[in-house]
């Protein structure tokens, strides 16, 4: 920092710190939520409660849906926020 600017940004810097935390926690959870273990994990779930019988084929296959169905938007969402990034 040029020493003549920093007595006007350091009233900036808490509120610049409080930006960048922001951006890594929205950062980890498009991570988290675009992981595809996580996907998968739902998805055995959804097939082991129709195995025992805890719901029918109907809901497992709306279940499934769903699951998929939130996993694909956030995936080509990052996609998309990456390449923006780029250009």
């Amino acid at each position: 920092m040029n020493p003549l600017t920093l007595p006007f940004r350091l009233p900036l810097l808490p509120l610049q710190a409080v930006v960048r935390l922001a951006q890594l926690i929205q950062e980890e959870t498009e991570r988290e939520l675009a992981d595809p273990a996580r996907a998968r994990r739902e998805l055995e779930q959804i097939e082991q409660a129709q195995a025992s019988g805890e719901i029918s084929d109907q809901e497992a296959a709306v279940l499934e849906d769903e699951a998929v169905a939130k996993y694909a938007p956030v995936r080509g969402g990052t996609a998309a926020a990456t390449h923006g990034d780029e250009g």
